[in-house]
């Protein structure tokens, strides 16, 4: 400050020493916020060089996240754009498989999850020429769209878009038992010819009841050369198997950094954190398991899993989807065949460096991991697994027959329906009886599919169990022609978890998915039940909450329930529970059907139709609800005739009448189905 003091000589010492302070203070405040501009601005300027390295790093998906896939295929030579509508991986599957097929007619293809990009950007793609659209959907529950594929379906039936000059095709996935099979291509299909998009080839119609993948096959065969006719292109002849990821192996990697199981987020098994969805699932503990059946060769199983502090909320009728893990002696066969040390780091790193899936799988993880909690080795794999594994095989029997099965000539379809499915050869059972194939495992698992969370009805109501998800389900487990024992990977690994373990809690990751399975807004409202097995499941929840509706003096309507099992004394489930239900009022009429405990079978259908008249009184006079949950390949398309003749002989009506009039009630909410095959 002595430069001030020189310019003002005559201010008093007390104002000279008030000033110090001041200019002092005022000293200090410049040179900081100098010094921390400085700061700043080297700081951010560093920081804004490495956050694209960072993200890359960190997440899959970088926030500055291309939503224009137009934009994606103009930078990286794409004309081919497959999007998929996957609920269980198989469109994503399909959707992948084509769009590596595009290479050999010297087109570049991409696989796309619609719920990624801005859809309304459809209208650009003539924009790239020689370009083409296939969409790869499937159909989820009464009719649905995938959760994935759910905005994309919202945009077309809003949608004024004007598609003139785009080109595509559909593949649809469903199921026939279900009502409406393949609903969901079949729309996209129609609805972006309506918006003036051109198809080029027929609209495919896959069936999972019968066998998607030759259904798949024999469309792809005749689809390609319609696309060669199309666009003027020729196959280049290359059948060649590309890799689409790369192994890296980790020598001496962190173990924090490697994956143990969790689906997104490492350690999120370990710190949790709401909210909880398929990508987060919670790890609720199991608090409950009993068997519940008296007899028979079956096990019927009660599980409760506990949900307290998980700030999950589910209504009656929803789902709980559990992510299983699969059976640690398969996986160790498989590593001993292979020969491979299982506990080795590595991981599979996408080549197309402009792909949004960095990785099959979350990575870097152990072999152990990925054949434990990601990779689906249970199943007989797909021929396209077989096509690609062929060249591993030393003899070139092997090899031909590999390859024959995956091909669409009637021998070779023949070959994989008898050898592969009829037979249920895993992918274990494969490299078991054909000791000249030994493929690297890196490329086994880049080619098994993912592990899919498995689906099972609420079987409680959360206004009496809040902090409690019930579940009933049958262990599966049956021999297969070669005389293996295949076991259901959910419902075994269900069946041990048992509520203490060693003293340690068994643990479940689960989510719940919301369903449109619901009980009438007017708890006035007449329900009938129709669940014959484990079909019961969400019945147990409906009863459960009209007893509580009613304890909190609701005037509550008739609430009926059809049931069925093959032995009174043996697997009538929840038998105790029920019949209570019964004694106190709260189910005014339990009709249970034992298919075996007579001579001639008698199913829950014979029963609706013995009390058609009390039914269509239900039905036709007082707005009934009608519910049926179980298997759909024949109890729920029988249950539905059951209801046609009901209405036919009740309700004086021809067939064509009586099924439409039935048909209103599913399009109306009144008949509702939760069916599984």
């Amino acid at each position: 400050g002595s430069g001030r003091e020189l310019e003002q000589p005559e201010e008093t010492d007390l104002n000279a020493e008030r000033e110090e302070t001041l200019f002092s203070n005022l000293d200090i405040f410049l040179f900081s916020l100098i010094v921390g501009l400085l700061i700043y601005w080297f700081v951010f300027r560093k920081k804004k060089e490495e956050i694209p390295e960072f993200k890359k790093l960190e997440t899959p998906v970088p926030t500055t996240r291309e939503t224009s896939f137009i934009e994606k295929m103009k930078k990286t030579g794409r004309n081919v754009v497959v999007f998929y509508g996957s609920q269980t991986g198989t469109g994503e599957e399909f959707a992948n498989r084509l769009s590596k097929d595009a290479q050999r007619y010297g087109m570049r293809g991409m696989a796309a999850d619609p719920e990624e990009y801005d859809m309304s950007e459809l209208s650009r793609l003539p924009e790239i020429e020689n370009s083409l659209s296939v969409f790869c959907m499937a159909t989820y529950g009464e009719g649905d769209p995938t959760d994935n594929a759910q905005d994309f379906y919202d945009w077309l039936q809003e949608g004024d878009a004007c598609l003139d000059g785009v080109k595509y095709t559909v593949f649809a996935l469903g199921n026939k038992t279900y009502e409406h099979y393949n609903a969901m291509g079949k729309y996209v299909d129609k609805r972006l010819e309506e918006l003036g998009a051109k198809r080029i080839f027929d609209l495919g119609m896959g069936d999972d009841d019968g066998n998607l993948e030759e259904d798949f096959i024999s469309w792809r065969e005749q689809f390609w050369p319609a696309v060669c006719e199309h666009f003027g292109v020729e196959a280049t002849g290359e059948e060649s198997s590309i890799r689409q990821y790369e192994l890296v192996v980790h020598a001496d990697m962190n173990m924090n950094k490697v994956y143990t199981g969790e689906l997104a987020r490492l350690k999120s098994f370990e710190t949790q954190k709401p909210p909880f969805d398929a990508k987060n699932p919670f790890l609720a503990s199991v608090t409950v398991n009993l068997k519940l059946n008296k007899g028979g060769d079956r096990h019927l199983m009660h599980l409760e899993l506990d949900i307290t502090g998980s700030k999950i909320r589910y209504e009656s009728g929803d789902h709980v989807a559990v992510y299983p893990v699969n059976e640690t002696a398969m996986v160790n066969q498989i590593g001993q065949i292979l020969g491979v040390d299982l506990d080795t780091i590595f991981s599979l790193n996408n080549l197309d460096e402009e792909s949004n899936k960095k990785h099959p799988f979350p990575c870097p993880t152990t072999y152990r991991t990925a054949l434990t909690h990601y990779l689906d080795i249970s199943n007989p794999p797909r021929t396209n697994v077989l096509y690609e594994l062929a060249q591993y095989a030393s003899d070139p029997k092997d090899q031909e027959n590999m390859r024959k099965m995956a091909s669409s000539s009637a021998e070779g379809k023949a070959l994989y329906h008898s050898w592969v499915l009829d037979a249920r050869r895993n992918i274990l059972a494969i490299l078991q009886d054909m000791p000249s194939l030994r493929p690297p495992i890196d490329h086994l698992c880049e080619l098994m599919p993912r592990l899919q969370a498995r689906y099972y009805s609420i079987a409680s109501s959360s206004k009496v169990h809040a902090n409690s998800i019930h579940i009933c389900a049958v262990v599966v487990e049956y021999q297969t022609s070669t005389g293996r024992v295949n076991k259901g990977v959910a419902t075994n690994w269900l069946k041990n978890k048992l509520p203490c373990d060693n003293g340690h809690k068994s643990t479940v990751p689960m989510y719940v998915r919301k369903s449109q399975f619901r009980l009438p807004f007017k708890v006035s409202t007449p329900v009938i039940m129709i669940g014959p097995g484990t079909g019961i499941a969400p019945f147990m929840g409906f009863i459960q909450e009209r007893a509580w509706l009613k304890g909190k003096g609701k005037e509550v309507g008739e609430t009926v329930l059809y049931y069925g099992c093959r032995h009174r004394n043996e697997d009538f489930l929840y038998q105790e529970e029920l019949e209570e239900f019964e004694r106190t009022g709260m189910i005014t009429q339990l009709n249970v059907a034992f298919s075996r405990d007579q001579e001639h079978k008698v199913y829950v259908q014979h029963l609706l139709k013995k009390n058609k008249e009390h039914l269509w009184k239900l039905i036709h006079t007082e707005s009934a609800h009608i519910y049926v949950c179980g298997d759909a390949r024949n109890m729920a398309r029988d249950v539905q005739n059951a209801f046609y003749e009901v209405a036919e002989e009740m309700g004086g009506m021809n067939r064509t009448q009586a099924v439409d009039y039935i048909k209103k009630l599913m399009t109306k909410g009144r008949y509702s189905q939760d069916v599984w095959s």
